[in-house]
């Protein structure tokens, strides 16, 4: 008898990239059987894909820096680490020098999970598309931001949202405390008052005609990604036109739009600005703020040059730089719970891309708690969140419900996402701080997750 014969799965995962390979791992160490079906191998490919190989590489073989104690995607790397991450052990395998980076060697890589996978017992590596989300069963949805259109048809009938795959371009997010408020106020235009605000629920950057005509100019000069060929057929929406593509629509057409200067009073001058740049709060804890209107498929160098001739952003640094690509995501805060099911039908999670957050990382990492969460549920524990203090526990509270619904975006881990540290902190230990904060988190949540199956 083969072992497909003789398989019976506990676990369904739809998608074998980062995500879903990292899932079907933690699931099967924990002693569950996962059918983790992947398209590719059945004769359907993606047009970005090369190979039919599990957490295949598409862009880059960067998984950014390892610096566990200044930097919040290396805190991520120690988090899964100490986890027992697959995607971790295979990019220690595979890594090239990089120097603080950890890139790999993609073909290496890819091999490594791939043999991870099909070789352990209690997972069947299925070679089939999947056209619709099944009624029952425990699933996890990872087919990440190239889900095939049948799939994300099924998606979007079960979510309500009525698009899932476009363009999607995406503003700038500046860290907060970067912001220059002694050139920059807050105010809503008009001074109106919104259903949560106080009539000042936007930061405002003032420009002069002189400052504002120099920008405008940047905007058209400035370097642009290029679509890739899989893109270039997949339309963006006009609601979330980039700003440059606005721009070369004539030089007042921001005055008009994203930068209407009209019923902002600067309080320093009394008068309304030429242009205004506004950003608005991006997440519950007000560490981030959005540039309202600012999608961009500005290269990102010259986003951070023109971004900073802004008065108020001269040493703005940026959670998030724009961007412009096809993506296919739901909108977690409103539709996932905390421990990422899916409100009206709680036997589905999401995991990776699909979940709104950003990066190869960050997608392995929401796949490594959805796979832990789906364990814990099949064996009757209980398995809370991480602490919002770790990198895991503060990029999950974004995604299900720390970050803006009605303007939800695709996000990488960053300190942004961290509830500040107690106490006076001088700026430069501030990130050190947080990491070690987040390590004695870590480990506290790890010993009271033990505790709990040893009294059970």
């Amino acid at each position: 008898m083969t072992k497909t014969q003789e398989f019976q799965h506990q676990v369904h995962i739809i998608g074998g990239g980062l995500a879903g390979s990292e899932a079907a791992w933690q699931l099967a160490e924990a002693g569950i059987k996962v059918r983790l079906s992947e398209m590719r191998g059945s004769g359907d490919m993606t047009a970005a894909h090369q190979t039919d190989g599990l957490a295949e590489l598409v862009c880059s073989n960067s998984f950014r820096s390892d610096d566990a104690d200044r930097n919040a995607v290396g805190l991520l790397h120690q988090e899964m680490r100490t986890l027992g991450s697959l995607i971790m052990a295979a990019a220690e395998s595979s890594k090239v020098p990089a120097g603080s980076a950890l890139a790999v060697d993609r073909d290496h890589f890819s091999g490594y999970v791939t043999r991870a996978l099909s070789e352990h017992p209690n997972i069947h590596v299925a070679r089939e598309r999947i056209d619709a989300l099944p009624d029952q069963g425990m699933t996890i949805v990872a087919t990440g931001p190239l889900t095939a259109m049948t799939l994300a048809q099924s998606i979007g009938a079960a979510t309500g949202e009525d698009a899932l795959a476009f363009f999607d371009a995406i503003a700038p997010i500046v860290h907060r405390d970067s912001i220059d408020m002694d050139i920059c106020w807050m105010a809503s235009r008009w001074d109106k008052v919104g259903p949560e605000g106080d009539g000042k629920d936007y930061i405002n950057c003032p420009m002069d005609k002189e400052q504002y005509l120099a920008f405008h100019q940047g905007l058209i000069d400035g370097e642009k990604t290029e679509f890739k060929q899989w893109e270039k057929d997949t339309p963006y929406f006009e609601g979330c036109m980039p700003i440059e593509v606005m721009a070369a629509r004539g030089v007042e057409t921001l005055r008009f739009g994203p930068m209407k200067p009209v019923g902002l009073d600067n309080p320093r001058t009394g008068r309304w600005a030429y242009a205004v740049v506004q950003l608005r709060q991006d997440n519950k804890l007000g560490t981030l703020w959005n540039m309202v209107g600012f999608q961009t498929k500005l290269k990102h160098a010259a986003q951070v040059a023109l971004f900073r001739t802004i008065p108020g952003l001269e040493k703005a640094e940026f959670a998030r730089l724009g961007g412009l690509h096809r993506n296919t995501f739901i909108n977690s805060p409103r539709l996932l719970d905390a421990q990422l099911r899916l409100k009206q039908a709680p036997h589905i999670r999401f995991a990776g891309q699909m979940t709104g957050c950003e990066g190869y990382v960050e997608s392995a990492s929401i796949g490594l708690l959805a796979g832990r969460f789906a364990a814990s549920e099949l064996r009757g524990e209980r398995l809370d969140a991480p602490p919002q203090t770790t990198a895991l526990g503060a990029l999950l509270g974004h995604i299900t419900g720390g970050a803006d619904a009605s303007a939800f975006q695709p996000m990488n881990v960053n300190f942004g996402l961290f509830p500040p540290p107690e106490g006076k902190i001088h700026k430069k230990a501030r990130k050190e701080a947080l990491t070690s904060r987040a390590r004695a988190d870590l480990q506290r949540w790890i010993a009271c997750q033990s505790l709990l199956v040893a009294a059970e």
